[in-house]
């Protein structure tokens, strides 16, 4: 997408001692002329505590939303700006109330990532009092479910749906956020969302919902407005030659809601979710999708869309090109389109194109051998770390260490209560590449440990939390499932004492395996 950037300038947030200024890199920068730079972790700790909204449920929204990722300032394509996706649109308008609410300037709450939380949560709190919220009440994160649904403004319940649930698995999860000022940290914790009014609907693409794809097994079914895309009776009126990829820039919640628009004016035919790979249809194969931005092209192709942008390269998941790639290969065989970068192209090479998706972070290389069929087996790689591991293992001074069971793996294993707070053992291991690996947990099982232990894996698209009863089954490598790991060295797999469970919490051994 090009769009042009709003001036930049310095100014001063009313009602606060923050300034807000451009740093060297031309990130914005936040600074305190007392107190130093502030983080994002303070705006968001500053803003919650401003309007009585809780921390970890505004951070996780940030999250789902954008990846706490402002863009510079650059809308996505749904018109919502900075890490709480602000929005400006014929149909969402929390950016107007924000300026109202929070009395910020447009242009602050377009840039400047403080501003930008702050105006976020003064909205938020505006809906809970509209609720009839009392203050104990704003103090429980799952009293704000149908709240939560309001502000990513979808009219469709189970597109609402969709979107909360996906900020309350952020909060039963937990995450941590590498930003420009630092990490933004949400442990995971038991949720129980009070659902109210979408307790009675699935949604989109559960299982139970009901209305699936009568093209694409595999999919969900949502109609697109009928204002975004022609109908049509292809192939007789149009061949099907192309398949276009791109990327949403934006969520797949917010994209879904986008394309029911009826101001929208696009379409695609396909959604994909980066974090599992799910699939939504919104257009039939047969209808012309608004897509391409040139008509030739729109007739004679098959859009699909994937969230994120073309920035942001954790949003490209493992789980979604393979995803991606089985869509594609699938309409190339109904259709006869051949699979070669001729035929399954980016938005960027449609001609006339504006837009630049799905961006240098899309991997085609990788992408069309899945489609053919020729990827190559992954390198073989595996590790272990223990709790004895130099280097590669820390927990904070309220973990114990014992040799009290034999099925312990290596001379010895840590061991802490459970209580309300994270305070996680962690594994830190020095992963090669970026692709899909098995994690596989080692502990003693002894009567009596902990039967729900938190083990928090570290993924490409943010923390997953897999509990495990530590009571049964040890002595043995158990596998917590796969998951995609970004390269690099760093805290990967962690053992968090947050446990609804009694009986001590055990961090002994982990090993991850390149599948």
């Amino acid at each position: 997408m090009t769009v042009r950037r709003p001036p930049r300038r310095v100014s001063q947030l009313l009602g606060g001692a923050m300034i807000l200024m451009i740093g060297l890199t031309g990130q914005p920068a936040l600074a305190a002329p007392q107190q130093g730079a502030e983080t994002l972790a303070g705006a968001f700790d500053r803003a919650a505590a401003r309007s009585d909204v809780p921390r970890d449920l505004l951070a996780a929204l940030g999250y789902a939303e954008t990846r706490l990722d402002g863009h510079n300032g650059e809308p996505s394509a749904s018109g919502g700006y900075g890490v709480m996706h602000l929005t400006s649109n014929p149909k969402v308008r929390t950016l107007d109330e924000a300026a109202r609410r929070a009395r910020l300037d447009r242009t602050e709450l377009r840039t400047r990532d403080a501003a930008n939380v702050a105006g976020a949560a003064a909205v938020l709190r505006s809906y809970a009092d509209q609720a009839g919220l009392t203050a104990v009440q704003r103090d429980d994160v799952n009293q704000w479910y149908g709240l939560i649904a309001r502000y990513g403004g979808s009219s469709d319940k189970a597109t609402a749906r969709l979107y909360a649930d996906a900020v309350y698995d952020l909060l039963g999860s937990g995450f941590r956020a590498s930003t420009a000022t630092g990490e933004v940290a949400v442990d995971g914790r038991p949720v129980a969302p009070q659902r109210g009014d979408y307790a009675d609907v699935a949604p989109v693409g559960a299982a139970d919902m009901g209305t699936l794809s009568t093209d694409y097994g595999p999919a969900a079914w949502v109609a697109a407005n009928s204002s975004n895309y022609t109908a049509s009776s292809r192939e007789s009126s149009y061949p099907i030659n192309y398949v276009v990829i791109h990327t949403m820039q934006g969520s797949y919640a917010g994209s879904i809601n986008w394309f029911q628009n009826a101001a929208a004016g696009t379409s695609a035919h396909y959604l994909l979710r980066s974090s599992d790979g799910a699939v939504t249809q919104m257009v039939r194969d047969k209808d012309v999708a608004w897509h391409a931005g040139n008509w030739t092209y729109n007739t004679q192709s098959i859009g699909i869309e994937h969230e994120g942008y073309v920035d942001n390269a954790s949003w490209y998941t493992d789980a979604m090109y393979r995803s991606s790639a089985a869509l594609t290969r699938y309409l190339c065989d109904k259709y006869g389109i051949p699979k070669t970068r001729s035929n399954i192209i980016g938005h960027n090479q449609v001609p006339g194109a504006t837009h630049t998706d799905p961006g240098p972070n899309w991997n085609w290389t990788y992408y069309m051998q899945l489609v053919t069929g020729t990827t190559t087996p992954p390198p073989t790689w595996s590790t272990i770390v223990d709790n004895t591991t130099a280097g590669r293992f820390t927990a904070s001074a309220n973990w114990g260490t014992s040799s009290y069971s034999s099925q312990r793996y290596g001379a010895d294993y840590r061991f802490a209560d459970p209580v309300a707070a994270s305070d996680a053992a962690w594994y830190k291991v020095n992963i090669p590449a970026t692709a899909t690996y098995r994690v596989e947990v080692w502990y003693p099982a002894v009567a009596g440990y902990n039967a729900t232990t938190p083990y928090v894996v570290v993924t490409s698209s943010g923390n997953q939390t897999v509990n495990v009863n530590q009571s049964a089954n040890g002595g043995g490598w158990r596998s917590l499932g796969n998951f995609t790991l970004a390269a690099g060295d760093a805290n990967k797999v962690g053992i968090s004492r947050w446990s609804g469970s009694t009986g001590l919490v055990i961090a002994d051994a982990i090993r991850i395996t390149r599948v």
